[in-house]
């Protein structure tokens, strides 16, 4: 599937503001699933710092605002094409080692709820525990945007038993290290035939499997991520695969707007601020 992609994030300030540094983490990488033909990152009201892969491989921008600058534009811009894998990323390559995602966060850690979800699990494989485990927390789990904020922990989501993409990976996160095998937060884009303008990157799990080696799991809309799915960034929770990041100084009041849209390559698109 050949995907066009547009994403822009608009910081607005009410007044100027002292100091600001941006992490960037809106670069996707050529990989099993995904080719990227063409990728563009335009900043307006800031300066770009520095470009590295940090520990986990994310392609990564580092901008810092000073001064007079009310107004911070980011426009990530590109063309992707997709397979689908039915889920496969297959073997683990970097730096980091395996052992490295079976380490809770304090977004991840494991409590009472997760542990009874772990005792329920069924199936006679460690793959057929995952899928079992994905359809779980979708129930569990009532997707509603605005329920949840970026700081609510998986313990916290299961027990209000609501939440977002984010809060089901996880979930699943903590329920998969509690099983003992290694797990990763993946954040990137995902094409909704129905809704080609979103205000949110998208979000799921990785799990590494026996066999197969790293597996995608999207507990929010119960599947494995095929084609429609273009992934930017991997971590332990999402504090490592955020899309856009970072600190300010001074008192200067902040509005944020996000505006993606995901689509066939060759469609036409329109952007819409919320």
């Amino acid at each position: 599937m050949h995907l066009q992609i547009s994403h822009t994030t608009e910081y607005r300030y009410d007044d100027p503001v002292q100091y600001s540094l941006q992490r960037l983490r809106l670069t996707p990488l050529t990989g099993p699933g995904q080719t990227v033909k063409t990728w563009n990152i335009a900043v307006d009201g800031a300066h770009v710092e520095a470009g590295f892969a940090d520990q986990f491989g994310n392609q990564t921008h580092l901008v810092s605002t000073e001064g007079d600058s009310h107004t911070v534009r980011i426009v990530a811009t590109g063309e992707v094409e997709t397979e689908d894998r039915a889920g496969v990323y297959g073997a683990h390559i970097g730096f980091v080692p395996l052992w490295l995602y079976l380490r809770e966060t304090p977004l991840t850690k494991a409590g009472k709820m997760t542990r009874e979800l772990v005792k329920g699990l069924v199936g006679d494989t460690e793959l057929a525990r995952m899928h079992d485990l994905m359809g779980k927390l979708n129930a569990a789990i009532a997707y509603t945007p605005g329920a949840t904020g970026v700081e609510t922990t998986c313990e916290q989501a299961l027990e209000a038993g609501s939440g977002v993409c984010q809060d089901h990976t996880h979930a699943f996160l903590a329920a998969a290290r509690l099983s003992n095998l290694p797990a990763r937060y993946v954040s990137g884009y995902l094409m909704m035939e129905d809704q080609p303008n979103q205000t949110a990157t998208h979000a799921w799990a990785e799990v590494h499997v026996a066999g197969l080696g790293w597996v995608g799991f999207d507990a929010a809309n119960n599947l494995c991520p095929d084609a429609r799915y273009v992934r930017i960034a991997s971590g332990l929770c999402y504090t490592d695969a955020a899309p856009v990041s970072g600190m300010r100084i001074g008192l200067a009041g902040e509005k944020l707007d996000v505006s993606i849209v995901v689509a066939p390559a060759g469609q036409s698109q329109s952007q819409s601020q919320n």
